[in-house]
Protein backbone atom coordinates (compact mmCIF):
# COMPACT_ATOMS: atom_id res chain seq x y z
CA UNK A 1 0.00 0.00 0.00
CA UNK A 2 1.30 3.44 -0.81
CA UNK A 3 1.64 5.94 1.98
CA UNK A 4 0.16 9.37 1.25
CA UNK A 5 2.67 12.22 1.20
CA UNK A 6 0.91 13.90 4.14
CA UNK A 7 0.91 10.75 6.30
CA UNK A 8 3.22 10.61 9.27
CA UNK A 9 4.44 7.14 10.03
CA UNK A 10 5.07 5.77 13.49
CA UNK A 11 8.78 6.34 13.85
CA UNK A 12 11.00 6.02 10.79
CA UNK A 13 8.78 3.94 8.52
CA UNK A 14 8.40 1.05 10.92
CA UNK A 15 5.77 -0.96 12.70
CA UNK A 16 5.20 -0.44 16.44
CA UNK A 17 7.83 -2.02 18.70
CA UNK A 18 6.90 -4.57 21.36
CA UNK A 19 7.12 -1.85 24.05
CA UNK A 20 4.87 0.49 22.03
CA UNK A 21 2.38 -2.32 21.45
CA UNK A 22 2.32 -3.12 25.18
CA UNK A 23 1.88 0.55 26.11
CA UNK A 24 -0.93 0.95 23.56
CA UNK A 25 -2.70 -2.10 24.94
CA UNK A 26 -2.30 -0.87 28.52
CA UNK A 27 -3.69 2.57 27.67
CA UNK A 28 -6.58 0.99 25.75
CA UNK A 29 -7.47 -1.12 28.79
CA UNK A 30 -7.35 1.93 31.07
CA UNK A 31 -9.67 3.86 28.74
CA UNK A 32 -12.02 0.88 28.44
CA UNK A 33 -12.31 0.61 32.23
CA UNK A 34 -13.98 4.02 32.50
CA UNK A 35 -17.61 3.18 33.32
CA UNK A 36 -19.24 6.50 32.35
CA UNK A 37 -17.33 6.90 29.07
CA UNK A 38 -15.46 10.05 30.12
CA UNK A 39 -11.79 9.43 30.84
CA UNK A 40 -9.40 11.81 32.56
CA UNK A 41 -5.74 11.41 31.76
CA UNK A 42 -3.10 12.93 34.00
CA UNK A 43 0.14 13.63 32.16
CA UNK A 44 3.41 15.18 33.22
CA UNK A 45 4.74 18.03 31.07
CA UNK A 46 8.42 18.82 30.50
CA UNK A 47 8.73 20.46 33.93
CA UNK A 48 7.09 17.40 35.60
CA UNK A 49 3.98 19.47 36.27
CA UNK A 50 0.76 17.40 36.01
CA UNK A 51 -1.78 18.30 33.35
CA UNK A 52 -5.25 16.75 33.21
CA UNK A 53 -7.07 16.04 29.96
CA UNK A 54 -10.68 14.85 29.90
CA UNK A 55 -11.63 12.73 26.91
CA UNK A 56 -15.25 12.59 25.79
CA UNK A 57 -16.78 9.15 25.07
CA UNK A 58 -16.45 9.77 21.33
CA UNK A 59 -12.79 10.72 21.58
CA UNK A 60 -12.10 7.82 23.97
CA UNK A 61 -13.71 5.41 21.51
CA UNK A 62 -11.69 6.72 18.60
CA UNK A 63 -8.47 6.59 20.60
CA UNK A 64 -9.27 3.04 21.79
CA UNK A 65 -9.80 1.90 18.20
CA UNK A 66 -6.47 3.43 17.15
CA UNK A 67 -4.71 1.86 20.14
CA UNK A 68 -6.24 -1.55 19.34
CA UNK A 69 -4.54 -1.56 15.93
CA UNK A 70 -1.23 -0.38 17.36
CA UNK A 71 -1.43 -3.02 20.12
CA UNK A 72 -1.87 -5.69 17.42
CA UNK A 73 1.25 -4.37 15.70
CA UNK A 74 -0.56 -2.98 12.66
CA UNK A 75 0.47 0.15 10.81
CA UNK A 76 -2.15 2.92 10.94
CA UNK A 77 -2.77 5.82 8.58
CA UNK A 78 -5.14 8.62 9.52
CA UNK A 79 -7.00 10.25 6.63
CA UNK A 80 -8.86 13.53 7.23
CA UNK A 81 -12.37 13.29 5.75
CA UNK A 82 -11.92 16.42 3.62
CA UNK A 83 -8.65 15.17 2.13
CA UNK A 84 -8.49 14.71 -1.64
CA UNK A 85 -7.06 11.28 -2.46
CA UNK A 86 -5.42 9.98 -5.60
CA UNK A 87 -6.90 7.01 -7.41
CA UNK A 88 -4.10 4.77 -6.11
CA UNK A 89 -4.64 5.85 -2.49
CA UNK A 90 -8.39 5.30 -2.91
CA UNK A 91 -7.88 1.87 -4.47
CA UNK A 92 -5.59 0.92 -1.59
CA UNK A 93 -8.21 1.97 0.99
CA UNK A 94 -10.91 -0.08 -0.77
CA UNK A 95 -8.46 -2.96 -1.30
CA UNK A 96 -9.20 -3.06 -5.04
CA UNK A 97 -7.05 -2.54 -8.11
CA UNK A 98 -6.64 0.94 -9.53
CA UNK A 99 -8.28 -0.06 -12.87
CA UNK A 100 -11.31 -1.41 -10.99
CA UNK A 101 -11.55 1.83 -9.02
CA UNK A 102 -11.42 3.81 -12.28
CA UNK A 103 -14.37 1.74 -13.55
CA UNK A 104 -16.32 2.62 -10.38
CA UNK A 105 -15.56 6.30 -10.93
CA UNK A 106 -16.55 6.22 -14.60
CA UNK A 107 -19.78 4.38 -13.74
CA UNK A 108 -20.61 7.17 -11.29
CA UNK A 109 -20.53 4.98 -8.18
CA UNK A 110 -18.05 7.32 -6.47
CA UNK A 111 -18.00 11.08 -7.08
CA UNK A 112 -14.66 12.60 -8.07
CA UNK A 113 -13.14 15.78 -9.41
CA UNK A 114 -10.52 16.24 -12.07
CA UNK A 115 -7.37 18.25 -11.42
CA UNK A 116 -5.67 18.65 -14.77
CA UNK A 117 -5.70 15.10 -16.12
CA UNK A 118 -5.83 13.48 -12.68
CA UNK A 119 -8.88 12.25 -10.78
CA UNK A 120 -9.18 13.11 -7.10
CA UNK A 121 -11.64 11.55 -4.67
CA UNK A 122 -12.73 13.25 -1.46
CA UNK A 123 -12.06 10.88 1.46
CA UNK A 124 -15.57 11.32 2.91
CA UNK A 125 -17.11 10.27 -0.45
CA UNK A 126 -14.84 7.23 -0.60
CA UNK A 127 -15.69 6.21 2.97
CA UNK A 128 -19.43 6.67 2.27
CA UNK A 129 -19.11 4.33 -0.71
CA UNK A 130 -17.14 1.84 1.41
CA UNK A 131 -19.78 1.89 4.16
CA UNK A 132 -22.54 1.32 1.61
CA UNK A 133 -20.61 -1.53 -0.01
CA UNK A 134 -19.92 -3.13 3.35
CA UNK A 135 -23.58 -2.78 4.41
CA UNK A 136 -24.70 -4.53 1.19
CA UNK A 137 -22.20 -7.33 1.82
CA UNK A 138 -23.37 -7.75 5.42
CA UNK A 139 -27.01 -7.91 4.32
CA UNK A 140 -26.22 -10.45 1.60
CA UNK A 141 -24.34 -12.63 4.10
CA UNK A 142 -27.22 -12.38 6.59
CA UNK A 143 -29.70 -13.35 3.87
CA UNK A 144 -27.56 -16.35 2.91
CA UNK A 145 -27.25 -17.44 6.53
CA UNK A 146 -31.03 -17.10 6.92
CA UNK A 147 -31.64 -19.22 3.80
CA UNK A 148 -29.18 -21.81 5.04
CA UNK A 149 -30.95 -21.95 8.41
CA UNK A 150 -34.32 -22.49 6.69
CA UNK A 151 -32.94 -25.49 4.76
CA UNK A 152 -32.01 -27.32 7.95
Amino acid sequence: MTVPAYAQELGAGRLPSANERAAANQLRQVLASQANGDATLRLLDDEKKPTEITLTPGLSGLLMELLRYIAKGDAVTLVPVHEMLTTQQSADILNVSRPFLISLLERGDIPYTTVGRHRRIRAEELFAFKRGRDDKRDKALSDLAELDAEDM
